[in-house]
Order: C-alpha cells, then structure tokens, then sequence
C-alpha cells in the first residue's frame, strides 16, 4: 500500500458501473450478448431512430432493486431523464439515466475489514456503444481511423455511486472486490472487467489533515482491480507533487494507461448543467408496489458476507490463514463442498484447507469432484488412511478426469501400511541416523519433520505422517 508523503491524505469516491445479465436491452427487445458480430444486436429503439418508442425492462428493475437492497439502500420511486452530450457511441446523443430520483438512495457496503462505505445512489441508465480507434495508440490522438459498435448500445446499466469515504487505493480496491461478488452472487452480473460488464471511475483528491478535501480528478474506465490500484495511487502523488510545485489541481477527468502506469488529461469535468437533464417524455415514472419489492427481497440468496460469517461459524477460533481461506472458497463459489463435508460431521477444517487449494487451482474442472467424492477423500485424509501428500494426489486425479477416491488409492497403491510394518521401517531410520534420535529424544520436535520425510522415501510415500509423529513420540515417552 502507498503511503503518501508528507502527512497528505487521500480522498476517494468510485461510481462502478455494471451492465445488468438480462436477456435483452433496457428498452426494447435486441439481445443483451457480447460477442456478437458488431451492429447485428440492433434496431430503431436502441439507435433512437424518429418514432421509436422505448419499454422499459422488467426484468433490469428487478436486478436494480435486488442491487439496492443488497447495498442496504432505501428502495424508491424514481423518474427516468435524458442526459445530454455528444459521443460517436451515443447514437441519440442523449443517455436514458435517472438523475434526481433514482430508484436506489442511502445505502452502504460493509467491507470484509469491517469498515463501511456509504452508497449515495445506485441508479438505473443505458449503455453506450463501443468505438474502437485504429492506430498503432489505441486511442482516438493518433488513430488511422475509428469504428462503432452499437450492439452494447441501450444495454441496461446500474451505477453504483459511492460516498467519499474511501481513504486508500487498497481499500478502493476491497471495495470493488466485494461489490462484484455481491453482484455476481445475486445474479446480477456476471462481473467480468475484462469485458467491460464491470467498469470503474475514480473520484481521487488529496488533502492536508484539518483542511477541505481538494478538487477532485475523475480517472475513467477502470477494467480491473490491479489497474483501480495503480492508477489510484498514481493520480495521488502526482496531485501531491503538483501542490507541493506551487501549482493547482483543475477538476478534469483523466484517461488511465496501463502500459507507462500514468494518467493523463482527457477533458475538463462536465457538471450536471452541462448534461441539461430533463424528464424522459416517453418514459413514465417508475414506482414499484409493495408486493413487486417484497418478491425480489425474498429471492435474494445468502450474500458474500453471510456466506463468509456461516463458514467461520463451523471452525472454532478462527486464524488468519482459515479467514483467508474462506474468503477464497467463497469468493470462488465453492463453498457448497466444505458445506457438504460439515453436514457429514466430517472435518471442517481439513475440508476448507483442500478446498482452497487443490480444488481452486483447477475451477475448469470442479464438474469432475462431485460433494459425495470430496467428502470421502476429506473422510480418508482425516482418518490416517491417506496422507496429507496422497489426498492432495487423489483430489488432484479426480479433477483432472474423474473417478471414484477409493479406486484411486487402490491404483495409486496408497493404502497405507500396517502398524507392524511402519514400526519396522522407523527402527530402519532411527539405526541409520542415532544422532538426530538422540536430538529428538533430548526434546528437539523439529527433527520429527525430518524422520517423516526419510519414513516416506522408504515407503515411497505411503506412511502416515501423523501416525509416523504418534509412533516417534510414543517411543521417547516410553
């Protein structure tokens, strides 16, 4: 995390902006897909041709309200407006958004640290379309020639308007993290920045402790976090570096380039006059009855946080590295497979350490480790019947092409050795190795690690760590 010089404070407010997973546009009936050929998802309503007349998607209104009350906001009846400017990619010249009553106010996220952002309003708008500038830049300075794709135009969008309260590119960073997953667990979004479903603005200034915040820089389009991060931290100090000059900060919005890790001015900022917002015509207020909100509010599924809490709940004194491990499995939707082991009674902690390991470091292939399977091989490891090593194997064998656990062991000869044998081999390593036997016995536990792993190359790996531990620690307790 950057620490800013000189006693200098950060200030940060984002508007994310995440295109809702509906099965067509906000206003009319042309595929909400990406992909497509460009300008084949289109029609007169979404290019705003005269006498087109938009309908609004019931469907995105229940996203948007599902939104809000994840984002624990005041669901309200709301006006739509027409936000006027011109781009290549705004076929109308106009955006349908919602301006001084949005269907969503006065919310908050609670992070995973504990700390809370306010959401000022998560309001509902169409997307633009998409211009790709030609030329060896990528950008429109420079380019040879430009093309539109209005296919994304009038796709539905909810922006999602944070307080200022948000005081380090790391926390910036949580922030978005933990909004995703909200959406993506919710179902209304599928979260993907690299494809432009999940776009971020950065509302960044710098103050001096006990003094107005500064004028702020918008940093636009954000697609991933690592980018959020950087160019959070970068846009700071250059701002630090430019009062400290003797210069001053102008309200601009700025463009992010990833490659030399700087921003740079794009424009100077438009204020809301600039946009001479008025009522939508064609569109009537939107105002959900008690029953439409009360039916989205009872199919919200369990949210990150609840997620986390109910996983936490099953492991007694939680550590650092199982709170982090819990994060992951749920953060990766796999927290059905340490459910299914705690409903078994088996052990739960044993279940989440192969969860966010073995089974997260191949999610394309999770369809071949079925509950019943993980469950069994969780059983085995826990039991003594496999080790540490050959559970890792075993899970790693069902993943790559399924099967049953307990043909793996048989195949992979796992089945560990009788007590009788594994004795045998412990008095082969303690006569081949008395000096570090008599460390052991003079209360030096670390050489343990080191009689396990010379037990295991004898028998190639199927002894018991555990029980070689239990075996070595009966001998000098007797």
């Amino acid at each position: 995390m950057t620490t800013l010089p000189n006693g200098w404070r950060m200030v940060v407010g984002l508007e994310v902006h995440t295109e809702l997973k509906t099965a067509t546009k906000l206003f009319c009936g042309c595929a909400n897909h990406f992909g497509s050929e460009p300008n084949t998802n289109i029609c007169p309503v979404c290019l705003g041709l005269p006498g087109s007349m938009p309908v609004l998607n019931e469907r995105a209104v229940d996203l948007a309200m599902a939104i809000g009350y994840a984002l624990n906001c005041r669901i309200q009846a709301s006006t739509f407006h027409r936000k006027n400017y011109f781009y290549p990619d705004m076929p109308k010249d106009y955006q349908v958004s919602q301006y001084d009553l949005p269907i969503n106010a006065d919310g908050y996220l609670e992070l995973p640290d504990g700390s809370r952002v306010s959401i000022v309003r998560a309001h509902m708008e169409e997307d633009t379309g998409k211009t790709t500038h030609l030329g060896t830049s990528g950008r429109i300075h420079g380019a040879d020639r430009s093309l539109v794709d209005y296919n994304r135009s009038g796709v539905p969008l909810v922006e999602i308007v944070s307080g200022p309260d948000i005081r380090s590119a790391a926390q910036a960073r949580s922030y978005v993290a933990e909004l995703r997953a909200i959406l993506v667990a919710i179902g209304a979004s599928d979260g993907r920045m690299e494809e432009g479903s999940l776009r971020v603005d950065a509302n960044v200034s710098v103050h001096q402790p006990d003094t107005p915040f500064g004028t702020r820089c918008e940093i636009k389009n954000l697609n991933s976090l690592r980018s959020l991060q950087r160019a959070i931290d970068y846009e700071a100090l250059r701002q630090i570096d430019v009062l400290e000059s003797g210069g001053a900060i102008r309200q601009e919005t700025r463009h992010w380039d990833e490659d030399r890790g700087e921003t740079s001015t794009l424009r100077t900022k438009e204020e809301a006059e600039d946009y001479r917002y008025f009522l939508e015509p064609d569109l009537v207020g939107l105002a959900p009855d008690v029953s439409w909100q009360e039916r989205v509010r009872q199919s919200m599924p369990p949210l990150p946080r609840q997620r986390r809490e109910s996983l936490a709940d099953l492991v007694n004194d939680v550590t650092e590295a199982q709170r982090d491990a819990i994060a992951t499995v749920v953060d990766l939707d796999l927290d059905d497979y340490v459910l299914a082991v705690a409903e078994g009674r088996g052990d739960v902690v044993l279940a989440l350490a192969r969860t966010a390991n073995e089974i997260a470091a191949d999610l394309s292939h999770r369809a071949n480790l079925t509950h019943d399977a993980f469950v069994r091989t969780v059983a085995m490891e826990a039991s003594g019947a496999l080790s540490a090593t050959q559970a890792k194997t075993v899970l790693k064998e069902i993943l790559a092409a399924g099967g049953e656990p307990e043909s793996i062991v048989r195949e992979k000869g796992f089945e560990q050795l009788s007590n009788d044998t594994l004795g045998t081999t412990i008095d082969e390593v303690i006569a081949a190795h008395p000096d570090e036997w008599q460390r052991f016995l003079g209360g030096d536990d670390k050489v343990s690690q080191f009689f396990i792993g010379q037990v295991m190359k004898l028998t190639k790996g199927q002894a018991n760590g555990k029980a070689v531990v239990a075996e070595l620690q009966s001998r000098r307790s007797s």
